[in-house]
Order: structure tokens, then C-alpha cells, then sequence
């Protein structure tokens, strides 16, 4: 566990999480459910980590972490909480803690093979629950904590499973503690239904630092001859964002600027390039490879195997440290193999400024290395269907390979798969005449064509009075398998390993 960092102001927070792991731990050993939420960079990771510090000599602590880009993933939340766990134990064991679930629940964690196309999503989650309170009884001396950072990033399994172990955790000595941004946790159903209804469930919302508190970080970094009016600019900068501030005040040291109003001018240039088209230029200057290796990094998303990302980016493994270093001592990534950046921000802002076409192409070679490194078309699924996946039938049957894996695992629906696998098929084995009108066209008042003697209406085809072969479903616009595959977009639909990224301009 990373080193506690002072926390400024968060006071009435941890008194709250010192409340809950009291209770947790005393002789009623009451469980329960403690929720921060606060805007991105509001302190909430830091606010975690103190926690788990707080309770590492009473609770035996288990800690996951959502991702940006792998919502998609199946249980990729409650793999990070159980595996470590039950890696502990052999393998006779582990079966033995399952139960009669192992067939069941066993194959969502990744301990083994489905036994069957399609397993019940309730049943998985009841196999899971099993499984948690038989590991709890196992650590009868010592009660359980599990953190969820970002959750508002968890996928869905997870959160449907954490919502229904959750509503019963009274009667275990467990405490979940979890931390989200409450728009974007707001903005998915799973999650609200996540988030309520808990009878011992406990909220505390994160504000911004006050002046005050801003100007105590100044002093504690830069020296207590830092002035007030400068102080003030810190926090007139980055709103009393904790992150924003954190930041700032280590580019005010690497530049050593002298922390009086005579330098308070500059700060608002300095916090700009700790984020958006400011991040992204400082990372230019790193270098055409720094840059290039950051790009894949960003792609590969969370625990990012240096390997992986060395091989995305096309370089070797020397080169590849070597970028990593440079991205560690400029605060871009963080650890060392697996790597993670510094905060979700910079990953989020360095992944959106990758063109488009190259983010494209540099998903299409990630699922290739993925699939070659043998972890199976579901760990490539997510990237993709990031990719244009036009009259390739390899990249189909994976794409259906991938979602018969989540069915089989619990995953009540794969989101994407089915139907990009379905709809890519249509497009690379049928061969129709262009037929369909444009889905503006049908919607204007302008006199309509006939209709095509398969679809019907509204699905007119002016240019053919056969058949279109392409009837999408209810609500959708029009698919037509030749005048789609006319639009085919300019870039390979499947990477090899040979091809070379283009330098980052």
C-alpha cells in the first residue's frame, strides 16, 4: 500500500470511516455500507487509501478498482476483490470454498472452463455470495473490508452482484466502502440500483478545498514563506480541487518559481498544462516515443503490462522502460509492471488525443496481442469493437466466440458483441444491390419510392425492386450491405503485428 498522504479538510469523512470500522470490529460486529462521491480529482482515491491504512491492523482489506475502458469486461471488478484471495489457497481447497457453486460461479472469476452456453446471472451472483461469506468465516478472527475505487466504472456484473450482497450485509462482518463520481455513476441503471436501497448504507459527499486548507497544501510543499495573495491564486485556480492543486504545486517547484504574488501571474498557464491540450503538450515534449508508449498505455487502459504496451507501441523492450521512467518522473504513470497512470484524468486526456484513425488501428492490434498472448477472445472483445470489422469473417466468429464467453460465464448480456457480431456478419457474406433510402430521407415528407418486395414499408428502395436482405431491427436506420460497404473506412480492419504505428505529430 502506497505511503498516507496528509489530507486537508477530510476530518468530518474519516471520523465516519473510523465510525463504520469500529463498528465493524467491535463485539456486535455490525457490516454495512459507506459511499463517498465527488467530481474527478476531489480526493476521493487518496480518501481510500487513508481508510485501508486506518483499518490494516484490525480488518483484512480487499481493494478493486473500476475502469474507463473496461466497463465491458464481465466481473473484472469482483475479480480484483476475490482472486487475490483465493489465489492463497490450492486448488482442492478453492473448489472446496465453492461448494456446490463451483460449476456455477467459478467460471466468472476465471478459476475455470464454463460447463455450459449460458449460465443463470442469478445464480452466479448467489455462488458468489457463498463464496464471500465462507472466506468471511475463514477470517472469523478478523473482519472484512472491501474498497471499491471508481465505481462508477465497474461493470455491470459487478455492480448487479455488489447490489445484491450489499442489501444483506448485516448479517455478515463485512464493510464495503465505495467511491464514484455521482454523475457519471448516476447516468447507468445497474449502478443506480447499485447504489440504493441499503438499510445500513452511509453517504458523504467530497467538497473542494476552502482557501484555507489550499493555502496549508501550498505551505506544507513550498515553505511557510509562501504568501497569502499567491496561496489565493492556487486556489482561484483550481477551484480547491485537491488533485488540481497537488499538481500545480509540483510544477511550481520543478520550475522553481519563488511562491510570492511577484509569480502568481503565471500560475493559471502552469495549471492548464496539467490538463487537456496542456497535458498533451507537456507529453509532446517527452518525446516521440514517450508519446507513442503513453498512447498505448492509454488504449491497454488499467493494470497495463509494459510488455503489451511495448509490443502495441512497436518497440522494444529497452525502449519500453526507458519511456516508462521518462512518463514516471514527469507523474504520468505510476508502479512499474503492472503500470496505472497517476490519476484517471491524465488517462482519460491522453486517450482522447490519440486521432482517431490511429486509436482505431491501435485497437485492432491490441486485440491481436492479446488473443496471441493466449487470453482468449473475451480479453480481446473490448478493443474490438473499437475497430471497423467490415467482410472480415476471422474477426466475426471472434466476436461471437467472445460473447458465448460472457453468457457462459453470467453475463446476461455482452454488451456489443451479439449484435456487432450479428450485424458485421450481414454486411460480409450478403451481397445486395443498394436499396435502402437514408433514414433522413424516410423521416422528410417527400414523396416515398416504392417498397422493396422483402421489407416493406417504411423500408423503400428506390434503386432495386428485388430484395435488400439487410431489414435491421425496429427503430434503427438502414444497413444495406453494399452501399455500406462503399462508406468502408480507409484503415486495415485487423492490424498485423508488422504494421507500424505512425509517429505522433
Amino acid at each position: 500500500m502506497k505511503p498516507s498522504r496528509p489530507l486537508y479538510e477530510r476530518e468530518p469523512e474519516l471520523a465516519t470511516a473510523a465510525q463504520a470500522i469500529d463498528a465493524l470490529c467491535g463485539a456486535q460486529a455490525t457490516g454495512g455500507l459507506l459511499i463517498y462521491s465527488g467530481e474527478a480529482g476531489i480526493g476521493k482515491t487518496a480518501l481510500l487509501e487513508e481508510i485501508q491504512a486506518m483499518a490494516a491492523d484490525r480488518c483484512t482489506i480487499w481493494s478493486a478498482r473500476g475502469g474507463e475502458t473496461v466497463t465491458s469486461v464481465p466481473f473484472h471488478v469482483v475479480r480484483q476483490l476475490l482472486q487475490p484471495a483465493l489465489n492463497q489457497f490450492p486448488p482442492d481447497d478453492v473448489r472446496a470454498l465453492f461448494g456446490p457453486w463451483f460449476d456455477i460461479a467459478a467460471p466468472a472469476l476465471g478459476l475455470a472452463e464454463p460447463s455450459g452456453p449460458q449460465t443463470d446471472p442469478q445464480g452466479v451472483r448467489d455462488g458468489l455470495d457463498y463464496v464471500v461469506k465462507r472466506l468471511a468465516s475463514r477470517l472469523s478472527h478478523r473482519p472484512l473490508l472491501l474498497v471499491i475505487d471508481d465505481a462508477h466504472w465497474a461493470d455491470g456484473e459487478s455492480l448487479a452482484w455488489l447490489s445484491s450482497f450489499t442489501a444483506r450485509l448485516g448479517d455478515l462482518r463485512v464493510l464495503v466502502v465505495q467511491a464514484h463520481r455521482p454523475e457519471e455513476l448516476a447516468a447507468r441503471e445497474a449502478a443506480r440500483n447499485a447504489a440504493g436501497g441499503h438499510p445500513a448504507q452511509i453517504r458523504v459527499a467530497l467538497r473542494a478545498l476552502t482557501p484555507d486548507a489550499t493555502a496549508e497544501l501550498v505551505r506544507a510543499t513550498l515553505g511557510e514563506h509562501a504568501d497569502d495573495p499567491f496561496c489565493r491564486e492556487v486556489w482561484a485556480v483550481t477551484g480547491g480541487n485537491p488533485y488540481e492543486a497537488v499538481e500545480l504545486v509540483a510544477k511550481v517547484q520543478d520550475k522553481e518559481l519563488v511562491p510570492l504574488e511577484e509569480s502568481a501571474g503565471l500560475l493559471r498557464e502552469l495549471g492548464a498544462s496539467a490538463r487537456g491540450s496542456g497535458l498533451v503538450a507537456r507529453l509532446e515534449r517527452l518525446g516521440t516515443n514517450a508519446n507513442r508508449f503513453a498512447w498505448a498505455a492509454a488504449v491497454l487502459g488499467t493494470d497495463i503490462s509494459q510488455d503489451l504496451a511495448a509490443r502495441l507501441a512497436g518497440m522494444s523492450p529497452a525502449e519500453a522502460a526507458d519511456c516508462t521512467a521518462r512518463l514516471r518522473e514527469a507523474r504520468i504513470v505510476t508502479g512499474f509492471d503492472p503500470l496505472e497512470f497517476v490519476h484517471p484524468l491524465i488517462a482519460s486526456a491522453i486517450y482522447r488525443s490519440i486521432p482517431p484513425a490511429t486509436r482505431t488501428a491501435m485497437h485492432g492490434r491490441a486485440a491481436w496481442a492479446i488473443t496471441d498472448a493466449g487470453l482468449g477472445p473475451a480479453a480481446a472483445s473490448r478493443h474490438l469493437l473499437e475497430v471497423h470489422p467490415d467482410d472480415d469473417q476471422e474477426l466475426v466468429a471472434q466476436l461471437r466466440a467472445a460473447a458465448k464467453q460472457h453468457l457462459a460465464v453470467g453475463a446476461p448480456r455482452p454488451p456489443g458483441a451479439v449484435w456487432s457480431a450479428r450485424s458485421t456478419s450481414r454486411r460480409a457474406t450478403t451481397c445486395a444491390p443498394p436499396c435502402c433510402t437514408s433514414w433522413a430521407a424516410r423521416r422528410s415528407s417527400a414523396p416515398r419510392p416504392p417498397p422493396c418486395s422483402t421489407c416493406g414499408p417504411p423500408w423503400t428502395c428506390p434503386d432495386s425492386p428485388t430484395t435488400c436482405g439487410s431489414t435491421p431491427p425496429s427503430g434503427s436506420p438502414p444497413r444495406c450491405p453494399t452501399t455500406t460497404s462503399s462508406r468502408r473506412r480507409p484503415w486495415p480492419s485487423r492490424p498485423r503485428p508488422s504494421a507500424r504505428l505512425p509517429d505522433p505529430a
